[in-house]
């Protein structure tokens, strides 16, 4: 494939933040020399310290949120307002290193329509959030059918075409990087990771996700996104696992009793009414590629 030649000015860097007056000035001052002429645009999602003001007085494009809406929300508004050709996400807490931003751009000029930051193990902060890291990464490529090394990191490099297209299937909160990964690899764009070593979290920033409540919307979401663009992926295992069920409990009971059970009956009928819903499934998958193409 042919090599595209960027600029920086076709770069958009897109800040979701929310109370980060202390750790905004440093980071745009560091993204102006790691890519300078890019877009830097902040997205003020309803914070109550000097966010916004001390972005703008360091040359940000500053968008603010009249109210908290959701980090989801606040990539949404960054997108839709942003003029660059590729969409640069990061973390506005000081995780990420924009000196990484370089090894994302010589990725995409490769012909890669999304190029992902891939965190080392050690930079989840607690062993719960390392699991459930490799649970959801495991889960994700499963249901798209491709390798995912890191589901939800927040920094990446996407083709603003691309990424515009599936706006209204990111949600308002903090999943918008397992919805895009999932969307992005269904759709048949080509997407890479690139290893960083994400920076500890300063001790006056703190986290806004919430490993539980967060977590299960993260299982949610991959189930949503899988169903959507690859149905039988979901379907055809739980079929099978209900007719294997029912197949197993009537030679138990053909064995024991020498008779069909009512038992028996609703789960072959269940297998077969999960197959069927994964066809439905599947055609209306089909109906909205289609359209979205």
């Amino acid at each position: 494939m042919k090599k595209q030649a960027f600029q920086t000015v076709d770069i958009s860097v897109i800040l979701p933040a929310k109370n980060e007056a202390s750790t905004i000035p440093p980071l745009i001052e560091q993204l102006q020399k790691a890519v300078p002429g890019a877009e830097i645009i902040v997205v003020d999602d309803g914070s109550d310290d000097e966010t916004s003001v001390v972005s703008h007085a360091h040359g940000a494009h500053v968008i603010r949120h009249p109210y908290s809406m959701g980090n989801g929300a606040a990539i949404k508004t960054g997108a839709r307002n942003a003029k660059g050709k590729i969409l640069v996400f990061m973390d506005a807490d000081g995780q990420h290193d924009p000196k990484d931003i370089p090894k994302l751009l010589k990725r995409f000029e490769q012909g890669f329509k999304m190029v992902v930051g891939a965190r080392q193990p050690d930079a989840h902060a607690s062993w719960g959030r390392r699991m459930a890291n490799l649970f959801y990464n495991r889960l994700a490529s499963i249901m798209t059918g491709y390798h995912i090394e890191d589901l939800t990191s927040g920094f990446r490099a996407a083709d603003a075409i691309c990424f515009r297209k599936f706006l209204y299937l990111l949600p308002n909160g903090f999943s918008y990087p397992t919805t895009s990964t999932m969307a992005f690899f269904r759709a048949g764009y080509p997407v890479t990771y690139v290893h960083i070593q994400a920076r500890h979290r300063p001790s006056d920033s703190k986290s806004h996700i919430r490993l539980g409540k967060d977590g299960i919307r993260f299982f949610l979401i991959i189930l949503k996104i899988g169903t959507l663009f690859s149905p039988m992926r979901l379907f055809l295992p739980m079929s099978t696992l209900t007719f294997t069920t029912g197949l197993i409990y009537y030679a138990y009971t053909f064995m024991r009793w020498g008779k069909l059970t009512n038992m028996t009956v609703i789960l072959f009928l269940g297998s077969l009414f999960i197959f069927l819903m994964g066809i439905l499934s599947e055609q209306i998958s089909s109906l909205h590629y289609r359209q979205n193409e």
